[in-house]
């Protein structure tokens, strides 16, 4: 039975990757994989900025796509542990408040599907912290793709550096999601920007 279980859950995993992989935008309805074998290193340059939009707009969406996935399910099975574990995976820390919000929006729309656009990564300056958040409209669909609304949220996230020999990189993680400015410096104790 354990291996049914865990054969179910590499199945769905699977497919939940490969259904984010060739996902169709609106521009031409080219999937992600046709517009990476079209493009060269000459038009994919980028910014930082550009790169934390992407990258942010990718992690919002993750959790929302697990979020709604996790919610439709019976939160008391392995697939369920799994994929409630993966979404803590993507904050710095994680305790019971971490996802009130959030589920408790998810569950009283009956959301099924999530649809993030419009997303800006900006600082504010606290006293002598920088903090940073990310400003989004999400789109959400109920039963048979009805549209429920549009609505602006924030969620506040943090990038951690990695020691590497060769550049330097970031972990990513949210720190807030769905929720004002908090009172917290984002940047981890003995790391300065």
């Amino acid at each position: 039975m354990k291996t049914i279980n865990n054969f179910l859950f590499f199945i769905i995993l699977i497919g939940f990757t490969m259904t984010s992989c060739v996902k169709k935008e609106d521009n031409g309805g080219q999937s992600d994989l046709e517009k990476l074998r079209n493009t060269n290193n000459k038009t994919v340059k980028m910014d930082s900025t550009q790169a934390i939009n992407s990258i942010t707009s990718q992690k919002v969406q993750d959790v929302l796509d697990l979020s709604t996935l996790y919610l439709s399910g019976q939160r008391n099975t392995e697939i369920d542990t799994a994929i409630y574990s993966k979404i803590e995976k993507y904050f710095q820390k994680s305790d019971s408040t971490t996802f009130k919000d959030l589920f408790k929006e998810l569950e009283s729309l009956n959301v099924k599907k999530v649809r993030v656009s419009n997303l800006n990564v900006f600082q504010k300056i606290k006293e002598k912290d920088t903090l940073n958040f990310a400003k989004f409209n999400v789109e959400y669909f109920g039963d048979k793709n009805k549209s429920l609304g549009n609505f602006e949220r924030n969620a506040q996230y943090t990038l951690v550096s990695k020691p590497s020999q060769k550049s330097k990189e970031f972990k990513f993680y949210f720190v807030k999601f769905y929720s004002d400015a908090p009172a917290k410096d984002s940047i981890a104790s003995g790391v300065t920007k």
